[in-house]
């Protein structure tokens, strides 16, 4: 019986997507040493995530853009992100573990489990490849907007990220809904 295990990162930063990832384990290729992203150093995250991808039997990571952010609100933007994780499996899993509290609409059965990221191997495997992906993609996001700190920030407001957008104003990685975005110096 295949069962996904599914989480995201980025409900909270002010910046950048939010990503889901969807992982189907391979009881046969155990990988030793998971748990919470969030419990990781960004090394170990690393690793793990090498291991994940080389040894599930399936694993997929999506997204939710900042424009559909600001269109949906970051609830329905991240489980439409979950959704799309798990369709782009290449297996279909006959039930989904979701970490959290609620589960968006899937084709097979669902659970939503509160610290499921801490509890369960498969969460906790797609927790760390979507930290690893959003996280790469906000060093990426430092390139293209500077002065931001986005790759030590992450796109979370920080102190310095928000001096940043007093003065900056926000660029596109920024979510506009999001009140500290909409109200910095040249907001909206």
């Amino acid at each position: 019986m295949l069962i996904a295990g599914v989480d995201e990162a980025g409900r909270g930063p002010l910046a950048g997507p939010v990503v889901a990832a969807a992982v189907i384990l391979d009881p046969a290729r155990p990988v030793a040493g998971l748990r919470d992203s969030k419990l990781l150093s960004a090394a170990a995250r690393g690793r793990l995530a090498i291991l994940i991808r080389d040894r599930a039997i399936a694993w997929y990571v999506a997204c939710a853009e900042v424009a559909e952010i600001d269109e949906l609100n970051i609830l329905r933007a991240t489980l439409l992100a979950m959704q799309r994780a798990v369709e782009g499996l290449a297996v279909a899993p006959f039930e989904v573990l979701v970490d959290g509290n609620q589960c968006p609409p899937f084709a097979c059965a669902a659970r939503a489990i509160v610290k499921g990221d801490r509890d369960v191997a498969s969460i906790s495997a797609a927790s760390i490849l979507a930290k690893t992906v959003r996280d790469a993609q906000l060093i990426a996001l430092d390139g293209a907007y500077p002065g931001y700190g986005f790759a030590r920030n992450k796109g979370y407001g920080t102190p310095e990220h928000l001096a940043a957008l007093d003065r900056l104003g926000p660029c596109a990685a920024h979510r506009r809904s999001f009140a500290p975005v909409a109200q910095s110096a040249f907001g909206f």
